[in-house]
């Protein structure tokens, strides 16, 4: 069973096209597709689930849909909260959130106050984040503590910087999915999926289920992971 399960939510812009609506309607009608993949992770007791929610750059997007966006996340926030409670869900965050309007900002804090003592699956949104921000933002706390002396150069490798990163307190990502059909990982935990495995699906995210999710898992599941050894060495 995969510790760490991350996705990139891909396809509600292109699903709300296909029913003739704006793209914010596609935005609405993926949290369904967030309830199912959550739920699945905590029935799966996987450790932690993490969702490329907006990045770094979404905010290029049109402002209306940019607007639209960070009013539905008040909005679901506030109301999923009670459903993160009773699944034992812990809600955590990454990114730039200084850059989120002040509600928006205010209404994850709560939650992650409020699921903050939840001992299941931790539900991780990525907001405001990209992978490129996150590795500048670590290489300036080091060069910073270098500078001051709380680090020494010498003391400064792989693990090191790992120390410095958004995800410092969670594994890497065991399995990456994408939905949509697109085949790229989007600026998303570039450091982090060294030895990811990936799970590409052509289903647009409004339409994904848990019964997608499962199938990703056992997709994984029926994978041989190396990690630079030989499959002969792995098997023994």
């Amino acid at each position: 069973m995969p510790r760490h399960v991350a996705i990139i939510m891909d396809g509600n812009g292109r699903w709300a096209q296909k029913q003739k609506k704006i793209r914010l309607f596609g935005h609405q009608s993926a949290i369904q597709a967030v309830r199912d993949a959550v739920e699945a992770a905590a029935m799966l007791q996987i450790d932690y689930l993490t969702l490329y929610t907006f990045s770094t750059e979404n905010w290029n997007r049109p402002q209306a849909e940019v607007d639209g966006l960070m009013q539905l996340m008040i909005k679901e926030v506030g109301e999923e909260t009670p459903t993160l409670m009773k699944n034992n869900v812990r809600l955590k965050t990454i990114g730039d959130l200084e850059r989120l309007p002040k509600q928006s900002c205010e209404s994850m804090q709560k939650c992650v106050a409020d699921t903050a003592a939840n001992t299941g699956t931790t539900l991780v949104l990525a907001l405001s984040y990209s992978s490129r921000w996150e590795i500048e933002q670590a290489l300036k706390g080091v060069v910073a503590d270098v500078e001051t002396g709380k680090l020494k150069q010498s003391d400064v490798n792989e693990e090191t910087l790992r120390n410095y990163l958004a995800t410092k307190e969670m594994p890497d990502p065991d399995l990456l999915i994408r939905t949509g059909g697109e085949l790229r990982v989007s600026n998303f935990l570039l450091w982090q999926m060294a030895y990811t495995e990936f799970y590409f699906s052509d289903i647009l995210w409004p339409d994904f289920r848990r019964g997608d999710f499962f199938e990703a898992v056992y997709d994984f599941q029926n994978r041989q992971r190396r990690f630079g050894k030989t499959g002969e060495q792995v098997a023994k």
